[in-house]
């Protein structure tokens, strides 16, 4: 996530200019609009609920060498409720920064017990070549229409990152499905952080099917879509007299999100709109001056509840923000980053990275 180096795409921000004109204060100054989630309340009590544990080890199967899989971080969480507790699926790191993902649960949301081992990780399959230097990054799970979980994640090479799938019935025993961007094309193009539009069914987030089609935002600088008919094969939004990948939010000069836009957790869907909360980065100049630059917060959007890749609505401000010292110092400074969240116990918990390198958990009231 924040230690790669982005490039911004200049055209999608000469779109956005009528919009930018820049507020005085972009910290939680407005009244909260009726479409908004939250407001969400960090747990400083108990924050970082969940740090590095250099004494979980499993023997790594590319290597065959016994290996600290998170003895370095634990990041960017994804969650889902499951038999009445938290399962918390969080991006964990070794020392030679290669990640896998993780599991813990959780009776009351806040106190996590961890597996021993990863649940999922670089193996020796067909995905390796994708996954053998960096590993697998910044899960984010769903459920599907009948109850199986949905994985998107990334995959890193040591050079470029993919936007990949997987699948199962449990969340422990899983099957890959390859890169979402699997056309000739686009197979070799940087993507990452899938958020998957659902439904909130009681606790169960399920995809939802919009006009035929399951939707996907995606990307780490403008925010792009994919659709599909199973939740496996994904066909890239495009612009029919171009062929381009179709921008459906974009980063604003003098705003919070000046250097980057990329999808929080899921995308979810209401007959309002679909609510996406998103993580932004501020940039090094023309930016909002009250963050320090390259500073990760999170705002929210809304997007047509019948055409997902329509902008309806867009906070001016951030909602969270790095302020504390594990989240203002760490493995990449000045990070929160949003990227699980459930409806548990009559509230949503919302789950961030903070400065790549511990999690931590906001609650907001229904």
């Amino acid at each position: 996530m924040c230690k790669y180096t982005f490039s911004l795409i200049f055209l999608s921000l000469l779109i956005g200019l009528s919009s930018c004109k820049k507020p005085i204060d972009q910290k939680d100054t407005t009244t909260q609009k009726n479409w908004e989630i939250g407001p969400f309340v960090k747990q400083d009590a108990e924050n970082p609920i969940l740090v590095p544990n250099s004494e979980l080890v499993f023997i790594d199967p590319v290597s065959g060498e016994e290996t600290a899989f998170e003895g370095r971080n634990v990041l960017n969480p994804s969650a889902v409720v499951k038999d009445g507790k938290v399962h918390l699926i969080y991006r964990a790191q070794d020392q030679k920064m290669t990640s896998r993902i993780g599991l813990a649960t959780s009776e009351d949301g806040i106190h996590f017990i961890k597996e021993a081992a990863p649940i999922f990780f670089p193996e020796n399959d067909a995905m390796l070549v994708y996954e053998k230097i960096g590993g697998v990054e910044d899960p984010r799970v769903v459920q599907g229409p009948e109850g199986n979980y949905l994985l998107t994640y990334t995959s890193y090479d040591g050079k470029t990152a993919r936007l990949c799938i997987a699948s199962s019935p449990d969340l422990k025993e899983w099957t890959k499905h390859g890169p979402v961007l699997k056309e000739p094309k686009n197979i070799d193009l940087w993507s990452k952080s899938g958020a998957i539009v659902v439904e909130q069914f009681g606790v169960e987030m399920r995809a939802k099917k919009i006009a035929g089609k399951y939707w996907m935002y995606f990307g780490d600088t403008d925010l792009f879509m994919a659709y599909s008919t199973n939740l496996t094969d994904w066909t890239v939004l495009e612009n029919a007299e171009n062929n381009q990948m179709v921008s459906v939010l974009h980063p604003r000069p003098g705003y919070f999100d000046s250097r980057l836009v990329e999808p929080g957790p899921y995308a979810l869907w209401t007959k309002n709109g679909i609510n996406l909360i998103y993580n932004a980065s501020n940039a090094a100049n023309n930016n909002d001056p009250n963050l320090p630059q390259f500073t990760y917060a999170a705002g929210q959007a809304l997007f047509s509840a019948t055409k997902p890749y329509q902008l309806i609505d867009r906070t001016k401000g951030y909602f969270i923000y790095p302020d504390k010292d594990y989240e203002k110092i760490g493995e990449v400074n000045e990070v929160c980053f949003v990227e699980g969240m459930v409806f548990f116990k009559n509230k949503w918990f919302l789950y961030y990275g903070t400065a790549d390198s511990k999690i931590g958990v906001a609650i907001a009231e229904k």
